[in-house]
C-alpha cells in the first residue's frame, strides 16, 4: 500500500512516499481502507520537531519508528474486522482519530474497535467527514466537557476561522452563547455566517483592550495567553487554551481558587464526541468548513500551504478507492 513517511525533521520536503506492506487487523481491531484525511497544524509541527519539548515522545534526532507515518484524522471503509469485533463490518462508511497512534496518511490504517472510529455521517462525503473529526471533537470537548458552557453566556473565540474555531463557533451557539470570533479580514464574513454575533478583524482591533468581559476565552490556535486575557474574563471566567505546556501549571494554580482561572485538558477518547457531532451534521446543524483539497502524492505541497498559517477551517489529503 502507499504511505507517507519521514525520516527526519525539516521542511515538508522530507515527506516521502513509499510502498509498504498494508497492517493486518488483530482480535478487536477495525482494518478501514482510508479514503480521505487531514493537514493539521499539529502534524506540521510534529513533521518540524517542535516543540522541543514533544521530542521527547516523537524522537529526539529524528522520529521513531512509530511515529513516522503522520495523519490523526480519517475517513473511508471498513476494509476487514478482527474476529471478536462486532460493532463495525466491511464496508461500513466511518470516520475516526488515530491520536498518538497516528498513521492516515496510508491507504489502510488499524483501529480499535473501541476506539476513537465511528459510523460517519449519512449526509457527508468521505472528505468532509474527515474533516469534521479532530476540529469539531476538541472544540466540544473543551466548550461542553471543560469550560461547561451554559445558555446566556458570553464566549470569545480567538482563531475562530480554523479548523476548532469554526467549529467552536458553532458549537458554543449551539449550547446558547453570545458568540465573538476573533479572526483576520479575509474571514471576518464566514465567522458572521457560522453564527458569530460579533466578529473581532485582530488586524484592527485588540480585543483584551476593548473594555468587554468573556466568561470564557477559548484560544484555538495559542496567540494568546492567560495573564493577557485575565482583564477580559469575567469575575468567575475561565481561559481555555489548546495549546501551552506552559498552561498545566495554572491549570492546578488557578483552579485552587474561585475567581478567574485556566481550563485545560486533552481530547483523545473520541467515541462519543464523534457520535454527538455526526447527530449535529445529519441535522444540518454544524457546517464543515474546507480550505483546500490536494491528492496523497501532493501531501507536500499541503503541509506548505498549512505552514503559512493562514488555512481557512481544513485542508483535505484524498486518497480515493471507495466503493
Amino acid at each position: 500500500m502507499r504511505a507517507i513517511e519521514h525520516t527526519a525533521y525539516g521542511s515538508p520536503d522530507v515527506l516521502r512516499l513509499t510502498e509498504v506492506d498494508p497492517p493486518v487487523p488483530g482480535h478487536r481491531d477495525v482494518l478501514v481502507k482510508v479514503v480521505a484525511t487531514t493537514v493539521t497544524s499539529a502534524e506540521c509541527a510534529m513533521r518540524r520537531g517542535e516543540p522541543r519539548w514533544g521530542r521527547v515522545v516523537i524522537g529526539f534526532t529524528r522520529p521513531r519508528r512509530r511515529m513516522r507515518r503522520l495523519g490523526m484524522e480519517l475517513a473511508g471503509e471498513v476494509a476487514a474486522v478482527g474476529a471478536g469485533v462486532t460493532r463495525f463490518r466491511p464496508g461500513d462508511r466511518v470516520f475516526g482519530f488515530t491520536g498518538f497512534g497516528l498513521g492516515a496518511y496510508a491507504d489502510y490504517k488499524c483501529m480499535p474497535e473501541l476506539g476513537s472510529l465511528a459510523v460517519m455521517p449519512a449526509n457527508t462525503t468521505f472528505e468532509q467527514a474527515a474533516a469534521a473529526v479532530d476540529g469539531a471533537t476538541t472544540a466540544l470537548f473543551f466548550l461542553r466537557d471543560q469550560a461547561r458552557v451554559r445558555p446566556g453566556q458570553r464566549v470569545l473565540v480567538v482563531g475562530a476561522s480554523g479548523s476548532v474555531g469554526t467549529y467552536a463557533v458553532q458549537l458554543a451557539k449551539h449550547l446558547g452563547a453570545h458568540v465573538t470570533g476573533v479572526c483576520g479580514t479575509r474571514n471576518t464574513a464566514l465567522v458572521a455566517e457560522l453564527g458569530a454575533d460579533h466578529v473581532i478583524d485582530y488586524t484592527e482591533a485588540d480585543f483584551t483592550a476593548n473594555g468587554e468581559r468573556y466568561d470564557v476565552v477559548f484560544d484555538t490556535v495559542g496567540r494568546s495567553s492567560f495573564s493577557a486575557c485575565r482583564p477580559s474574563l469575567t469575575p468567575r471566567g475561565c481561559y481555555v487554551p489548546t495549546t501551552g505546556l506552559h498552561n498545566v501549571p495554572l491549570v492546578w494554580l488557578t483552579g485552587l481558587s474561585r475567581g478567574r482561572r485556566v481550563v485545560g485538558g486533552m481530547s483523545v477518547h473520541k467515541g462519543e464526541l464523534l457520535a454527538y457531532v455526526r447527530d449535529l451534521i445529519e441535522q444540518d446543524r454544524l457546517r464543515i468548513v474546507i480550505d483546500r483539497t490536494y491528492p496523497l502524492e501532493r501531501i507536500a505541497d499541503a503541509h506548505r500551504y498549512v505552514d503559512t498559517g493562514h488555512k481557512t477551517g481544513n485542508v483535505v489529503i484524498t486518497l480515493g478507492g471507495a466503493s
